[in-house]
């Protein structure tokens, strides 16, 4: 076993922990990561404050990237040395879903409770979405992770683990938004962004953000949005009827986990129009819609995990548009911070000001 630093949640909404963390080497399929940053996601806030139940003590973080630093036998394609990005998506890679394409919704069951970490007493300590990144290393299923170039910049890698993928890969495989189409982007945070680059990348004609607050729609705008409306007009759809002459929207990705959001979405829709449901709102919440309107015009609701992405060809892709200058990745940071200062980078990520606070790891 090997002592790590990690961030530990004890007590749901309670601040998370600094304390030593025991690891073991990587299993059969398996590799250690030494992490060299991890980005913070609502989604890891979320079931640290006990939205979404789960066992504690817990280690969360899940959009991170790294070097390898041991390979488990049976480990193919991948070095010690590599650089990659480690995704939450663990795919079995025999169960239905990963045979139809669909790895992001595998049906093979992974138990974090007899993961790969321990307390330093040995006890129970669960690994959180398959990743449990808020530490200085991690082991993973080498199916959760994908080489990247060596020379890119590790917080930029940690953006290409969950929030771009979710965003552009909710637009182009969750929505199949097609070139001259239109979409309308509920929430401009960090997945909203990414919803919104992907509209640009695949050639919509109008890309509508709405957001509570004006500065995010000033950012929606530097992202490829065409329009920013504010949440708080007393009936934005009728903006949206406006801006698109009547047509209204073929997509409207819903990307924050709030109810009213969702409650709303439908009325952006264009007849055939899809509401894409992207954030997570707690479990207890419920969201209605009268079904026969949309059925009359033949609208539809789809969720989509993680953007439905295949991350063996979809991150490359990403990774090209970075390079191209296509895709932004670094302006999505809004601060660094070290691990201790963990407690500080998520009060500052639920402020809602931020894009994404990533955690740096001292590469020593």
């Amino acid at each position: 076993m090997t002592l790590i630093k990690a961030a530990v949640c004890h007590e749901f909404g309670a601040p998370l922990v600094i304390e030593n963390i025991d690891l073991r080497p990587p299993e059969i399929g398996e590799i250690e990561v030494t992490l060299g940053a991890c980005a913070i996601c609502h989604s890891d806030i979320s079931y640290a404050e006990g939205a979404w139940g789960g066992t504690l003590p817990a280690v969360y973080g899940h959009e991170a990237a790294g070097r390898i630093t041991a390979l488990g036998p049976n480990v193919a394609g991948l070095n010690i040395g590599d650089v990659v990005v480690v995704t939450l998506i663990r795919a079995c890679g025999d169960c239905v879903p990963c045979a139809s394409g669909s790895p992001a919704t595998c049906a093979t069951p992974h138990n974090g409770d007899k993961g790969p970490i321990r307390t330093d007493t040995g006890g129970i300590l669960h690994q959180a979405m398959a990743c449990g990144a808020f530490a200085e290393k991690v082991v993973v299923h080498h199916r959760q992770v994908v080489k990247l170039p060596d020379d890119i910049a590790m917080d930029a890698a940690a953006m290409l683990a969950c929030g771009v993928i979710t965003g552009v890969g909710a637009v182009v495989n969750s929505a199949a938004l097609r070139a001259g189409q239109n979409a309308v982007i509920v929430g401009a945070g960090g997945v909203g962004l990414n919803a919104i680059q992907g509209a640009r990348i695949a050639g919509a004609a109008n890309i509508i953000a709405i957001d509570m607050h004006q500065d995010k729609l000033d950012i929606a705008m530097e992202f490829g949005a065409t329009h920013g409306i504010l949440a708080t007009e007393g009936a934005p759809w009728k903006i949206v009827r406006k801006i698109t002459k009547g047509r209204m929207a073929d997509a409207v990705f819903v990307t924050v986990g709030v109810i009213p959001a969702y409650g709303t979405a439908p009325r952006y829709l264009a007849r055939n129009g899809r509401v894409i449901m992207v954030g997570m709102p707690h479990g207890s919440e419920v969201a209605t819609y009268s079904p026969v309107m949309m059925a009359a015009v033949s609208q539809g609701l789809i969720g989509t995990k993680m953007g439905d992405v295949v991350i063996a060809r979809d991150i490359p892709w990403m990774v090209d548009l970075y390079q191209q200058g296509r895709l932004k990745l670094d302006e999505l940071i809004s601060g660094h911070w070290r691990l201790d200062q963990i407690n500080d980078a998520i009060a500052d990520t639920k402020a809602g000001k931020a894009r994404r606070n990533v955690i740096m790891f001292d590469p020593d």
